[in-house]
Order: structure tokens, then C-alpha cells, then sequence
């Protein structure tokens, strides 16, 4: 986006154009380009733009280098003024109207979000999971082995006494053995159907005869059976978040619809028609 070539140059533009501390705030002109002025306002604005890649660097570094852009950028649109083609100026109403609608749900999704609407949100998600016949999760360890020899000898230290979780980190070659196995809770439907079928048939504390899938051989301790309970708001909150601010964006747009005059006449016109740029050149 910078030009490494011209950062000479903008570190002299910024030397030309600073102004003492005291004075400066959003307003503060930092260049002028004709009889338009460029603000650190738009510098701050520029900055906030910037790509993720760009937040680390340091505002001093940055500094000099959007003040060039910005007065080329300037230079550049007040060449165009009068010029642009009648695909450009649509283009440019387009983009327009997204900032001005984009901006206006932003503040609208903002102020939707309250420690009073999370909680109210999460309230009716955990009403609504309750409700119903209660779902069963499973808290199971499991040993997962290649060949039948391997699982020969996982059974063999089972029968000898030897903890479940100290030989699922001995044999087992599954990403839960350094947790001694442990799978966590998980409801019916997470795992495949013939290990599912192995946990459902335990009672807890039980351990399986081996089972085969096409991972392997299994052998399976059932640890805990519980009814599931609503997640902690904690572990949905993102969730709620977002369906708070669906909500509260889609009635501020309704509302604004049913008191604007809107004629939708799309009706008739040739859909093959969208991707015909040429209509843009008459």
C-alpha cells in the first residue's frame, strides 16, 4: 500500500506539516491540496482502515506514510473530477451507499449489545435447550490400537489390574492418550455409530470388550452418564451476541422500510442482464 521509495519523501511532508501538541485534535490540518484539506481526523480514520498486517507497526512509522497516500490520493480524485465514466459513477454510488448503510447498522448492532440483552438472550436459550425430553451425554476414555496384537496386550494389562489411563498412554495411538484416554462429555450422535452403540451398552465405570471401527480396535471405559444441561453463558456468548445483533438490525431496517415509500419493480426484468457489463458503457 506504501512505497518504500517515497518514504523519504513523506517524512519530510510530515516535518513540514506538524503543528505544536497543544493545538492538535481531529481537525488539526496536516496538508492541503489545492483549496481541500487533509486532518490528522483523516489520517486517524485511514489508520483504523488499515489491513490486520499493519497493527503492530508502530504510529510513528505509519505516520508519515499515510500522509502521502492521503495527499496522493487527493491529487489523484481532484484530477478526476468531471471525468469518471457512467459505469465508475455507479460504481462510486454503490460504494456510497454500503459505507452510509454499513455505518448506520454498526452503531445500531452496538447499541443493541447490553449486559441486560445478553442476559435476557441467554435466559431464553436456556429456556428453549430445556425444554423437551432431557438429551443423555456420555463422559468416556477409550484406548485406540492398530492391530489385533496391540489389542491383545491392552486387554491383558486391563485383566492384570493396571489403570485405564495409564495404559491408554502407553498403547494408545488416538490424540486423547496423554489425557489417559479421556474423550470428555459428548451426546448420542457425536461418535460413530459402532462406538456409540459400545458406550450405550456400558454402565459407568464399565469397560468394553474391544470394538472395531475403521480407525482400529477401541476398548472403552464409560466414566459418567448425565442429562445434558443449557452451556454456560460464558460458552455462547459470541453466539447470543450475534443473534442480538441480527435481531435488533433487522427491525431497525423493517421499521425504517414500512415508514419509507419502496417500489420494488425487478419484477420482468431479464435476469441474464446482471452480468452484462456493456450496459454500463451507453
Amino acid at each position: 500500500m506504501f512505497k518504500n521509495a517515497r518514504f523519504a519523501a513523506a517524512t519530510a511532508v510530515f516535518a513540514a506539516f506538524a503543528v505544536p501538541a497543544m493545538a492538535q485534535d481531529a481537525s488539526t490540518v496536516l496538508a492541503r491540496v489545492g483549496d481541500t484539506e487533509i486532518t490528522l481526523g483523516h489520517a486517524i480514520a485511514l489508520r483504523s482502515q488499515l489491513p490486520q498486517q499493519f497493527a503492530q507497526v508502530p504510529d510513528e512509522t505509519l505516520f508519515p506514510a499515510i500522509v502521502q497516500q492521503l495527499i496522493e490520493q487527493e491529487v489523484i480524485a481532484q484530477s478526476t473530477e468531471g471525468s469518471l465514466t457512467h459505469a465508475q459513477e455507479i460504481m462510486l454510488e454503490n460504494e456510497t451507499r454500503n459505507f452510509l448503510a454499513n455505518a448506520a447498522l454498526m452503531d445500531v448492532a452496538q447499541e443493541a449489545v447490553t449486559d441486560e440483552s445478553i442476559a435476557a438472550a441467554y435466559e431464553a436459550f436456556a429456556a428453549e435447550y430445556n425444554e423437551g425430553d432431557p438429551v443423555t451425554e456420555y463422559h468416556a476414555a477409550h484406548i485406540l490400537v492398530r492391530t489385533e496384537e496391540e489389542r491383545d496386550q491392552v486387554v491383558a494389562a486391563l485383566a492384570e489390574g493396571r489403570e485405564f489411563a495409564d495404559v491408554a498412554r502407553e498403547f494408545s495411538i488416538d490424540g486423547s492418550a496423554q489425557q489417559g484416554g479421556d474423550l470428555g462429555w459428548f451426546p448420542a450422535g457425536v461418535m460413530i455409530p459402532d462406538f456409540q452403540a459400545a458406550v450405550e451398552a456400558l454402565e459407568p465405570g464399565q469397560v468394553s470388550e474391544p470394538v472395531q471401527t475403521r480407525f482400529g480396535w477401541h476398548v472403552i471405559q464409560l466414566q459418567e452418564i448425565r442429562d445434558a444441561s443449557a452451556p454456560a453463558l460464558a460458552d455462547v456468548r459470541e453466539e447470543l451476541v450475534a443473534e442480538i445483533q441480527r435481531e435488533a438490525t433487522r427491525t431497525y431496517i423493517d421499521g425504517l422500510s414500512a415508514n419509507t415509500t419502496v417500489e420494488d419493480l425487478s419484477e420482468g426484468v431479464d435476469v441474464n442482464l446482471l452480468s452484462d457489463m456493456t450496459l454500463l458503457d451507453e
